[in-house]
């Protein structure tokens, strides 16, 4: 459908004009629908006070001649079958991790997000009313809303129930069969005027002329308002941008509009300095508008979060023919079948009704002076019943008989059969579906025909599984948007156990633990982290798997006297009765610690006794090498001692080398060694030999009887202590 021209109009008269065109769309593609849909609840909702069983003109011929209209309602065991399975087995949400940073645990926390918004919300009533209708008419519906904490700043998520399947329109255009594609939709409400009013004074102060103005289009009347909660998604213009996180390395790409201020300073930056380390593009994105309309007034609007129209739908089996839409549940199959067996049980009981009780025979002399007795013989349970043998003239009469009772016609009583089974054929859902052994017999084939009957109407739970994804799908994008403050709240596992998460939207990574105390770790989850998808797990519920598990434990126990001994704790803990919690952990003081974990295996002993042998073996080798090697540093320390004392002598036979040898070639000497002993202690210190530092080389000796004349009247020592002072003129041609 082409959306109406409103290019003449604007603000809120263009959003206004749009949205009453959209309804009466929606209004003209379910009408055959709708009608339908209306007959289908209520025969499946028929009794005997309102007769919805039965065509008003065929109703209104038997009432007219006394006949009975019987209504023996089949169609609603078979509905509550399929109503009922569901709630056993309802579709879990599972997160799966995609990317982006996110991890299994981070996934898990998710999980328990959504639970917790589902517990909070009783969301099972929600799941469990469209269920009903989508079983019963068709198509049932539930929301998603969100909303502020009583005297808090926060807001929470909320699933909602809709009781009112008809007070829903979603895209006619819808392609996808969860409906995630919906371009708008409608929530509405007809309001008497005098209700309307009180919920809305302020127009009610001015005549209503903004809102209650003469239109007649079905909005506004002389008796009702229409109210309407009216989704649209809007596209507006986008970048989509590409850049480093300085903090962790990775790349992040994201919305413009999604950024919070300090990332996007921190990408100009980046795009400023290096233009080609970034990438940003134009895209459209969906934004979805929330407005109340009331008759011809905008009263309330905001802007919601997510990309998708927050009404989950779920049908029961939808169809296109010539371009007709129809949608019907699981009552429509049965309904000529339930209407021939009303018309035999009426039938039959009419025709016995009519027929006289079973009277005596008898002449009229054998009851005179009897009367009394055989006038309430239908009546009464009198034990004897005198007559009259002979008349007064001495004849005998005949003795008092009882003619054929009534007899129902054998033709009601097969056609009552054959209905059923024909109730049986059409639904899919045979009698041992229903606790009767019919004629199978043996556990194989009463299976098999349990089998059989689940999956002709397994598309029920199925569409049920897709409604509770699409569910997850919303609340992906919206815990993220709307949990967006620190906040502690309680998770909830799929066992029921809750834990406490906080929530902080500023953490880098997705989850991070942090141990608190003993045995006792605080999780802290950013939603913001990480891409996530969903998927429906659709199978029985945690409550139907643990009875499972305690019977097929209780069977292994049974044959197994063994088992008691290695996993009775466990037993007891799938056992759903009083004090069981109680009995599994006494239980569990009764096992080896070894099956519990706690303790060892015998192999982990054994392994663990010869690693204390060869760490024994390690220490006293180790014990020896320490000796020899306190043995060698004491040879090296004496060594090193001696080393040093002999640099000291020969450091003062330098020193006494007179003329040959100057000052500035024994400092570096000298130097070399305190800085050593600076640095490594004393000779020997430390286990650590001190290297002999390099000799000068000396001058070269003057031939002899070359004397040379002193300088500055210096007259060198002599070399050798106890030697004669060289005479002066002694030192060698071209010395230092």
């Amino acid at each position: 459908m082409a959306d109406e021209d409103t290019s003449g109009l604007t603000g809120d008269a263009k959003i206004i004009a749009e949205a009453k065109k959209r309804f009466e769309y929606c209004q003209a593609w379910e009408a055959d629908y709708r009608e339908k849909e209306g007959h289908d609840l209520k025969f499946a909702n028929g009794d005997p006070e309102n007769n919805w069983q039965w065509e008003e003109q065929l109703r209104t011929y038997r009432q007219d001649r006394n006949k009975p209209c019987l209504t023996i309602n089949k169609v609603r065991q078979h509905n509550l079958q399929v109503i009922n399975d569901a709630k056993q087995n309802k579709p879990g949400v599972n997160i799966r991790p995609v990317g982006d940073g996110a991890t299994y645990q981070a996934a898990q926390v998710f999980e328990g997000v959504v639970r917790h918004i589902e517990y909070i919300s009783n969301a099972e009533v929600a799941y469990d009313t469209a269920t009903m209708f989508q079983v019963e008419s068709g198509t049932g519906y539930w929301r998603v809303i969100h909303d502020y904490l009583p005297e808090s700043f926060d807001q929470e998520i909320y699933i909602r129930r809709i009781k009112d399947p008809d007070s829903v329109y979603l895209d006619p255009d819808i392609n996808e069969v969860d409906g995630s594609d919906a371009r708008y939709g409608f929530v509405f409400e007809d309001v008497p005027r005098d209700e309307f009013e009180k919920q809305y004074p302020k127009f009610k102060e001015d005549g209503g002329s903004t809102v209650l103005g003469s239109a007649n289009d079905g909005w506004i009347s002389s008796e009702h308002v229409r109210v309407a909660e009216y989704y649209t998604k809007e596209q507006k213009r986008d970048r989509l941008v590409a850049f480093i996180d300085p903090f962790t390395g990775a790349q992040i790409i994201k919305l413009w509009s999604k950024l919070k201020p300090e990332a996007r300073e921190v990408y100009e930056g980046q795009k400023e300095a290096d233009p080609a380390a970034v990438s940003e593009r134009s895209v459209l994105r969906d934004n979805i508008m929330w407005y109340k309309i009331a008759g011809n007034k905008i009263v309330d609007r905001r802007e919601c979060p997510g990309t998708y129209i927050p009404i989950v739908r779920v049908i029961g089996e939808e169809t296109i023919i010539d371009g007709k839409m129809d949608r019907k549940g699981h009552t429509r199959y049965m309904k000529d079948a339930q209407r021939m067996y009303n018309y035999w049980s009426s039938e039959a009981t009419a025709q016995v009704a009519l027929q006289t009780k079973t009277p005596w025979v008898v002449p009229a002399e054998g009851i005179e002076n009897l009367e009394e007795y055989w006038s309430r013989a239908n009546v009464d349970n009198a034990a004897v019943l005198p007559y009259n043998m002979y008349t007064e003239d001495g004849k005998q009469l005949g003795k008092p008989d009882r003619v054929q009772p009534p007899v129902m016609a054998s033709a009601y009583v097969q056609g009552m059969q054959i209905t059923q089974n024909e109730m049986m054929m059409s639904s899919g859902q045979y009698q041992s579906q229903f606790g009767q052994n019919e004629n199978a017999t043996s556990g194989r084939a009463i299976n098999e025909r349990q089998r059989q009957g689940d999956n002709a109407t397994y598309h029920f739970i199925d569409n049920l599984g897709i409604a509770i994804r699409f569910t997850g799908k919303i609340l992906i994008q919206w815990i993220p948007l709307i949990y967006d403050t620190q906040r502690v709240v309680k998770i909830m596992a799929k066992d029921g156990t809750e834990s406490e998460v906080q929530i902080d939207p500023q953490q880098p990574a997705a989850v991070i633990e942090q141990q608190v105390a003993e045995k006792e770790a605080s999780v802290i989850f950013n939603p913001n982290v990480g891409r996530y998808e969903v998927q429906a797990d659709v199978g029985p519920g945690y409550a139907t798997r643990r009875q499972e598990a305690f019977n097929a434990m209780t069977q292994i126990a049974a044959q197994n006297k063994e088992f008691m001994q290695i996993g009775g704790d466990l037993l007891w803990k799938a056992a759903d009765f009083p004090m069981a919690d109680e009995l599994a952990e006494r239980w569990q003081k009764t096992i080896p610690p070894a099956l519990l974990g706690d303790g060892p295996n015998p192999a982990e002993q054994k392994l663990g006794q010869q690693l204390d042998q060869a760490m024994g073996m390690i220490e006293e080798l180790q014990g020896k090498l320490k000796d020899q090697e306190v043995d060698k540093a004491v040879k090296v320390q004496d060594s090193n001692i001696r080393g040093f004392d002999a640099e000291t002598k020969r450091i003062a036979a330098i020193g006494n080398a007179g003329p040959y040898v100057t000052m500035d070639q024994v400092q570096p000497l000298i130097m070399q060694t305190i800085m050593q002993m600076l640095g490594n202690g004393a000779p020997g210190e430390g286990g650590l030999p001190m290297p002999a530092p390099s000799m000068p080389e000396p001058a070269p000796m003057p031939p002899m009887g070359q004397n040379l004349p002193p300088e500055n009247g210096f007259v060198p020592e002599p070399m050798m202590p106890g030697a004669p002072p060289m005479p002066p003129g002694a030192f060698p041609q071209g010395g230092f």
